[in-house]
């Protein structure tokens, strides 16, 4: 048993774990073990379980943390046994037998998807959806989360694995108020029907660039939570 709980993260599209840059040193200067999971976007399955090796790397109990689709991911992996708390920035959390694409088709279309391109099979976003991705970023942070952002496979919000995590786990959420990416409705009402504690940030879809000491804040709530 750590001393402290362990960090994990789960990053969403377009995006890799470098997207938690500003959170890991100040977690792991704390005394948390803390990893992101580097998962591929090829596939829901996959993803997971990619998430569930890298729990499986650390020691419990874990604060498990997701953005965007992350949530989804958070959302499935969440049920392993050591994952004590979830923490969703501006995410998806789909309940059990919906999929991330019917989460959001209940809500207004979000102007990021002007924005992108399926080449190969993989969704790509153009630099012109940048302003609605992170637009609150200086422009060379913006040009490096294009940089290195993950491409999903075009159908990756159509697939389905079992599981809710938010059903049986404590949850935390970060509503992101300008967001153009996951609108703020569906963050607003994912938060609700969780019963989430909830922080709300007049941020783009990237809280956690832009806004790092408030999601701190959130994680390390989460972490003392659990008592370790």
């Amino acid at each position: 048993m750590a001393d402290k709980p362990s960090i994990v993260f789960a990053h969403g599209l377009w995006a890799d774990g470098s997207c938690f840059s500003k959170l890991i040193p100040a977690l792991q200067a704390e005394g948390h073990e803390v990893f992101a999971s580097q998962h591929g976007l090829d596939s829901l399955e996959s993803d997971v379980a990619c998430v569930n090796f890298t729990l499986n790397h650390v020691p419990g109990p874990i604060v498990l943390v997701g953005h965007s689709y992350g949530g989804t991911l958070i959302t499935k992996a969440g049920t392993h046994d050591r994952v004590g708390a979830l923490v969703y920035i501006a995410a998806l959390a789909p309940d059990e037998g919906e999929t991330s694409q019917e989460q959001q088709d209940k809500f207004p279309r979000t102007p990021i998807f002007e924005h992108v391109e399926v080449v190969d099979g993989r969704v790509w976003l153009k630099p012109s959806g940048l302003p609605h991705f992170c637009g609150d970023l200086p422009e060379a942070e913006q040009k490096l989360v294009l940089a290195t952002g993950g491409v999903p496979v075009a159908d990756l919000f159509n697939q389905q694995v079992p599981g809710t995590a938010w059903r049986t786990k404590p949850s935390w959420y970060i509503v992101a108020n300008n967001d153009h990416t996951v609108h703020p409705d569906l963050e607003r009402s994912a938060a609700e029907r969780m019963g989430a504690k909830t922080r709300a940030v007049d941020s783009s879809h990237v809280p956690m660039l832009s806004h790092p000491d408030l999601v701190l804040d959130v994680i390390r709530e989460a972490a003392k939570s659990l008592g370790a």
